[in-house]
């Protein structure tokens, strides 16, 4: 009974409030920027919502991995980026405001996109044995609740009332932080034997998976001719993903906690990659006239 109540009260409530977290830090001018910076949007909706479900499904072809696991990386890959690559992109001196204006927009696509990839991957990887139906229609109401409505309610706050928000964002922030923490611990401990059993082999998949990402996204903004800080800022969004997202869906949705163990595990190593990455490009990090980019530069 506890399990279910985790799974069906406090998984849904926690990722919801994260989501009203990084409502709180946007403004309607994020979403303006698209405007005048489409084709770095474009580059990082190519990077995020294409390569990265491609790449990922190719590697688990590759590696050999199966079943409850392989379909778990798949709705890794198709959850929207996480709050929390702001932070990154503003330690590697990239560009916050690009940032923040695709988490905004990539939080409202994955909507419509992570039920069509889930059912995608229950339908290839999942065996006869464990075959789960996907919901389509049920998914998307919920991830429109959990994710969609709560980063607007936020951004309504934010709108109607900003000193409160900038008062209380960064308690929030902190909060969301400790909620995320807690519901790893929580999916590796319920799941503690099948993750020490294929710790093994999920652990560098995930690793693999995340350091192939960063470098496509930014390399692939640098193919696209964008500058130096938007590709930093690309190859963090790409490899940087709302694991909470990916535990819900798994634990709550599908109810297949083995599903939930990609999630929980690739949301710890991905900020050992993020944060090596951000280091290493901070140094490299240019203004538009090729100047070295002071920290302070990076904020909004």
């Amino acid at each position: 009974m506890q399990g279910d109540i985790v799974s069906s009260v406090l998984l849904p409530v926690a990722l919801a409030f994260i989501m009203f977290s990084l409502g709180l830090g946007l403004t309607p001018p994020d979403f303006a920027r698209i405007a005048r910076q489409p084709r770095a949007l474009l580059v990082g909706m190519l990077c995020h919502f294409v390569l990265l479900p491609l790449a990922c499904f190719a590697m688990i072809k590759v590696s050999g991995i199966t079943g409850a696991f392989a379909v778990g990386f798949m709705i890794l890959a198709a959850c929207p980026t996480g709050s929390t690559s702001n932070l990154l992109t503003y330690i590697a001196r990239g560009d916050v405001a690009l940032a923040l204006s695709f988490t905004a927009v990539a939080s409202v696509l994955t909507i419509f996109t992570l039920p069509m990839i889930v059912s995608f991957s229950l339908d290839y990887f999942a065996g006869t044995a464990q075959r789960v139906p996907a919901p389509i229609g049920t998914m998307t109401g919920q991830i429109f609740l959990m994710v969609g409505l709560p980063v607007a309610l936020g951004m309504v706050v934010r709108n109607r009332k900003p000193a409160l928000a900038l008062r209380i964002e960064p308690k929030a922030t902190k909060i969301a932080t400790v909620l995320f923490i807690l519901i790893v611990i929580a999916a590796a401990a319920k799941n503690w034997a099948l993750l020490r059993d294929n710790f093994g082999t999920l652990a560098p998949f995930a690793i693999a998976l995340n350091v192939t990402m960063l470098l496509c996204g930014f390399l692939v903004a640098r193919l696209a001719r964008l500058s130096r800080r938007q590709s930093i800022t690309l190859g963090i969004e790409t490899a940087v993903q709302n694991a909470t997202l990916a535990l819900v869906i798994a634990s709550t949705v599908l109810k297949q906690d083995a599903m939930a163990i990609p999630g929980a595990l690739y949301g710890v190593l991905m900020y050992a990659g993020g944060l090596v990455f951000a280091y290493s490009m901070r140094r490299f990090a240019t203004d538009e006239t090729g100047a070295p980019v002071a920290a302070g530069a990076a904020t909004r």
